[in-house]
């Protein structure tokens, strides 16, 4: 016996000041929408239960007096998109990572990031760009401590931080990227003696 096949419903999301519509499975989350749906890989999908910030996208209400009424900044509040109905998400305008750069190049955040070298796998990178982003919307220059509350919300399993934070300080303009000097690796000495003969070995 198969199982029946899954309702499908069409919601409309107003994504990086655009309406799509998309159709998904009735109980499909923004994040599957958005990346199934959509083709907005950005968003990454890590935990599936809100811990790891990886899919975090800015919203905002569509009504911008309600906007304003609710203190949002310019693009919207970090919301956890494997947590959020994508039915849910239809009466907000949202914000990935493949909308945070304009016309005129890398938003500030974006480039500091660059500059600093503030990742290493990348995967948390689009969530922590993007809570970075809504802090500098509210506070544009923020204390470290602000910083690390804000993004507290964000794993990042490579690094320890430190380049993050900075990197959202350069993006603030309240310190420069630091300038420290690469650490030279030396080669391997070379393998001296008789080179031994590697057998295959059968299974």
């Amino acid at each position: 016996m198969t199982g029946s096949p899954q309702k499908q419903v069409l919601v409309t999301l107003h994504v990086n000041g655009e309406a799509q519509s998309v159709a998904v499975a009735a109980q499909a989350t923004l994040l599957e929408a958005l990346r199934y749906g959509l083709g907005l890989t950005g968003s990454k999908q890590g935990c599936d239960k809100g811990d790891c910030g990886a899919c975090t996208v800015l919203a905002r209400p569509l009504d911008d007096a309600q906007a304003r009424a609710d203190g949002c900044g310019a693009r919207g509040e970090p919301i956890l998109a494997c947590i959020t109905l994508a039915q849910d998400a239809q009466t907000l305008a949202l914000t990935t990572i493949e909308g945070l750069a304009s016309p005129q190049g890398l938003d500030p955040i974006q480039q500091a990031f660059a500059d600093c070298g503030a990742l290493q796998c990348g995967f948390c990178q689009p969530g922590m760009m993007l809570s970075a982003r809504a802090l500098l919307d509210h506070t544009p220059r923020p204390s470290l401590p602000q910083i690390q509350q804000a993004l507290s919300g964000n794993l990042c399993r490579c690094t320890g931080y430190t380049k993050i934070y900075e990197a959202v300080q350069v993006a603030a303009g309240t310190r420069e990227p630091s300038q420290g000097v690469p650490v030279r690796s030396e080669p391997a000495p070379g393998v001296s003696g008789p080179r031994v003969a590697v057998e295959e070995i059968a299974p």
